[in-house]
């Protein structure tokens, strides 16, 4: 969607909270984060691979007061997988969506697979901080997006040589550098999860 309305972004929240979710709005990335570095104390902390999360600095607030693992740190790809694998086994565990449904399900594609792993099982509290240009009205257009609008994208910040580049869409390839080796839909809040929190943001962030 090239823009969201406030009516549809409430129908997003009422829909996010009856499938078990709590739900969290912000105008600004700046109050979204001050609001999780207040919350989120005296805990161990993972991150899943995120530029929404990048982009609001929250690694550098949080590591101040909080035992904080970020694949986003690490400096070659042996040292990703020993944080990412780290991070399935904290506290607290913060990611972001590809995807968001009017209906409030959730959409998220990924190549490793610590993304998916971390917000599904294993932490008292999961976070998914994410901004309104995710939110589509359908869960069909949500997985849409995250296969032909997130994925391309994030190939590209890659500088990775998938057909999706170029083309700007999913031509579905079996390129060794293809992200899109998990599709997940969250359809309602997971049972081992304590609190699973939506931090929706009325700005454009991430892909």
């Amino acid at each position: 969607m090239d823009s969201i309305k406030r009516e549809d972004i409430e129908k997003t929240i009422a829909a996010l909270k009856r499938n078990g979710y709590s739900v969290s709005f912000f105008d600004t990335k700046e109050e979204a984060a001050r609001y999780l570095n207040s919350k989120i104390d005296n805990n161990t902390v993972g991150f899943g691979d995120s530029q929404t999360l990048h982009a609001m600095g929250l690694y550098d607030m949080l590591v101040t007061h909080n035992d904080v693992r970020d694949p986003f740190q690490s400096k070659d790809n042996d040292e990703f997988i020993e944080i990412a694998k780290n991070c399935l086994v904290t506290d607290v565990f913060l990611t972001s969506v590809n995807g968001l449904s009017m209906t409030g399900e959730m959409v998220n594609i990924d190549g490793t697979g610590n993304r998916v792993a971390g917000s599904l099982f294993s932490h008292k509290t999961v976070f998914f901080v994410t901004g309104v240009n995710k939110i589509e009205p359908t869960l069909e257009k949500a997985v849409w997006r995250a296969r032909n609008i997130a994925a391309p994208l994030n190939c590209k910040k890659y500088d990775f040589s998938t057909p999706c580049v170029k083309g700007g869409k999913c031509f579905d390839c079996s390129n060794p550098e293809r992200i899109c080796n998990a599709l997940v839909i969250y359809l309602k809040k997971v049972k081992d999860v304590e609190d699973a929190e939506v931090v929706l943001i009325n700005e454009k962030l991430g892909y």
